[in-house]
């Protein structure tokens, strides 16, 4: 009997990986290969982009001719149905499940590509595309992977494997260095819990414990400097100069210019190149309405028109005055007046940002709630507030079963992902907007752990009732 079931299993695992091969294959071929404005900046190894992306891009580049850019988003469709596959074959292993609820589970995982395709303002499927999303979702989905391993069996080979995902993860989009951060917690979580529990008993906190708090610590600083340097030499060897990728601090700048008023200039000293440069971004983005002021007086209108303003705020005017004053110097290249922009959006940060902190922290937000909310749903007035319910109850649920519990598997999981989104989401309300594709990271994970939490407090209730009866 056990052999037989054992055979129905493997055979409904592989018709799932067949379905999914199907289906993100299916949609290459019924769309072809997305390309869009940021495509040719991944094409070209720009020096504002992370490395590994255009890496798997060379690579396919060198080996399949003028084909590559259908061979790289076939190879994205087959690592995300893998990806996809792994992980709900792993949670429906560790849970239980039937089969039905492990179909459940893919379509949670199939949704917010279609939320992004047929919903989201771009209409992007994002796994034929040429963007970086495209191959950061399958390493976040084997990121998931080892992270629940972590969870449920924290063994050694586990951990090594997640951070290698976390690292990978950091060198295809920057925003996902909080997968390294995420990793880092739960291991100082569960070393914490592993010193209550040893306290319970009677027993002293040995070296050990005392090392798997530090190690944690240490090993994440040793991997955001080795991503550090990893980025520097791979900028060194495409571009013959040894920096980091540009522009994140001219990113930052643009929301601080944003929430400005024109007094706060006085922070800069009144004959420097800073003030010259804050005179020359105030006039212009006032000229535009890209200033906090012209923003209206609803929630809504407020948050709708800073992410309107953003793109106008960075490209027409901070990038445009900086490079064109930069490059007016005379034998300056590209890469040059990038790190001097860079460094020049750093230094009137430092000043900046302190003075107008109160209008920024409240734009920042304001960016922050529709990125919790793009996290496990698509803005929309009703939906908004299902949102905020959706959050409430997956944090009251889980508190409710580790508490009553005394442990909960599905409440671990659900505090992972509630975890991530809130990374997430304020790591990248820092320097852009919460799109929809820079949240769709979290809301597979977000349903998954909810679906799972709902099944346990059923069971739970069940069991009850048959103790009672």
């Amino acid at each position: 009997m056990e052999i037989v079931r054992l055979k129905k299993k493997r055979i409904g695992s592989w018709c799932i990986l067949g379905g999914l091969l199907a289906f993100f294959l299916g949609m290459l071929a019924v769309y072809g290969v997305g390309v869009y404005n940021d495509s040719e900046q991944y094409i070209a190894m720009h020096i504002h982009r992370e490395p590994l992306y255009p890496l798997f891009l060379a690579l396919f580049r060198a080996l399949c001719g003028d084909g590559y850019l259908m061979a790289a988003a076939a190879v994205q469709s087959i690592l995300t149905a893998v990806g996809i596959w792994i992980v709900v074959e792993y949670i429906a292993a560790h849970f239980r499940l039937c089969f039905l609820e492990e179909l459940l589970l893919v379509f949670l995982q199939i949704l917010p590509h279609l939320v992004t395709r047929y919903v989201s303002a771009l209409h992007i499927f994002l796994e034929s595309s040429v963007m970086s999303e495209a191959l950061c979702i399958p390493l976040f989905q084997f990121f998931v992977y080892f992270l629940l391993r972590m969870l449920f069996e924290r063994r050694t080979r586990d951990r090594v494997l997640g951070l290698v995902m976390a690292f990978l993860l950091s060198m295809t989009r920057g925003q996902m260095m909080t997968t390294i951060l995420l990793w880092m917690a739960v291991l100082l979580v569960q070393a914490v819990l592993e010193i209550i529990t040893r306290r319970k008993k009677g027993r002293r906190s040995g070296v050990s414990t005392v090392r798997s708090l530090v190690c944690p610590i240490l090993v994440t600083a040793l991997i955001f400097g080795l991503r550090s340097l990893t980025v520097h030499v791979y900028n060194y060897a495409v571009t013959g100069y040894f920096m980091g990728n540009t522009y994140g601090q001219v990113n930052t700048l643009t929301n601080v210019i944003y929430a400005c008023d024109r007094e706060d200039g006085m922070v800069f000293a009144k004959d420097s190149l800073e003030r010259a440069f804050f005179d020359r971004f105030y006039e212009e983005a006032d000229a535009l309405g890209a200033n906090y002021r012209y923003g209206g007086e609803t929630f809504k209108e407020r948050v709708q028109h800073l992410e309107s303003s953003h793109d106008v705020l960075k490209f027409q005017v901070l990038e445009a005055d900086l490079s064109a004053y930069y490059f007016g110097l005379g034998k300056v290249d590209y890469y040059q007046q990038s790190s001097m922009s860079d460094e020049m959006a750093g230094r009137m940060l430092a000043k900046l940002l302190p003075a107008c902190f109160g209008q920024w922290l409240y734009d920042y937000m304001l960016l922050c709630t529709y990125g919790f909310i793009r996290s496990v749903a698509v803005v929309h007035p009703l939906i908004n507030w299902a949102a905020f319910l959706l959050y409430l109850g997956a944090v009251s649920l889980a508190l409710w079963q580790a508490v009553r519990l005394r442990g909960s598997d599905a409440a671990w999981v659900m505090g992972a992902a509630l975890l991530f989104i809130a990374a997430n989401v304020c790591a990248t309300s820092i320097t852009i907007m919460c799109l929809s594709r820079y949240m769709i990271y979290g809301f597979s994970l977000f349903y998954m752990a909810g679906f799972l939490l709902l099944r346990e407090w059923v069971q739970t209730l069940r069991g009850k009732t048959k103790k009672e009866a």
